[in-house]
């Protein structure tokens, strides 16, 4: 799959949901730069608050993550309010792909979108959304078809091919949720430990999409594995020699 270069724009049809708050210290960097793993916060943050403000919202409290795309088109600074608006910009019965747009008070600017599976919090398996769940996420979109497809498909490579280095990455107690699963925010902060070595890459506008292939779970031994060509960096999570999550990071 190829995601496109210029993420959807605002529906024309309906009202984007609409929260904000500062940037704070805990959310940046060195260089006082929203991080890519309070970027993935504030996602999960706006989509708890969404659910509160829609119809059937609390019987649709259970979403697992299969990829995110974000488009760092201008840092993000520490002292900024952000303001994020989320939509919908596709769906099926049992997922969605949600744009979250997150701007700055002083210009910073962050395009996201998710590929969203809804689960049933007893079942534990994809749930169909119910139709007033569904009905303005209908009406403001034209894809009522969705599909997933993987867009990283690359296997990681042998730790000792040229090029490749490979770190080991710890789990802490508190990277883990109430399912036993590492949290979505913690991958992207492993992304941030190898990009401190990419300077170059983050120092401008840059696209980074990680997609989970297999949960991460308390006592899994991670390495991630990386590797760097002229125009991308990428990086894999495994436990074991399998892989559990792809990310790929591209200027743009």
């Amino acid at each position: 799959m190829v995601i496109p270069s210029v993420l959807p724009e605002r529906p024309t049809a309906g009202t984007p949901f609409e929260t904000g708050w500062p940037v704070r210290l805990a959310d940046t960097d060195g260089d006082q730069r929203l991080r890519l793993d309070a970027i993935a916060r504030y996602l999960q943050d706006i989509g708890f608050e969404h659910l509160d403000a829609v119809e059937d919202g609390d019987t649709h409290r259970g979403w697992v993550v299969r990829r995110t795309v974000m488009d760092v088109l201008k840092p993000i600074q520490f002292g900024e309010r952000v303001t994020l608006r989320r939509w919908c910009s596709g769906l099926s019965t049992r997922w969605c792909n949600m744009r979250v747009q997150i701007s700055g008070s002083a210009g910073g600017l962050v395009e996201t979108e998710a590929f969203l599976i809804h689960f049933g919090t007893e079942s534990g398996v994809p749930a169909r959304m119910s139709d007033r769940f569904m009905e303005p996420m209908l009406a403001a979109t034209t894809e009522h078809r969705l599909r997933w497809k993987a867009a990283l498909t690359d296997p990681a490579p042998a730790a000792d091919a040229d090029g490749v280095t490979v770190r080991p990455f710890p789990l802490r107690i508190t990277d883990i949720d109430m399912l036993d699963h590492v949290n979505n925010s913690v991958y992207l902060s492993g992304v941030e430990e190898v990009l401190a070595d990419h300077d170059d890459l983050k120092s401008g506008p840059h696209r980074a999409i990680i997609e989970y292939v297999k949960p991460l779970k308390s006592g899994d031994d991670v390495d991630l594995a990386a590797f760097r060509t002229r125009s991308a960096l990428d990086i894999w999570f495994t436990v074991a020699g399998e892989t559990h999550a792809v990310t790929k990071v591209v200027p743009i």
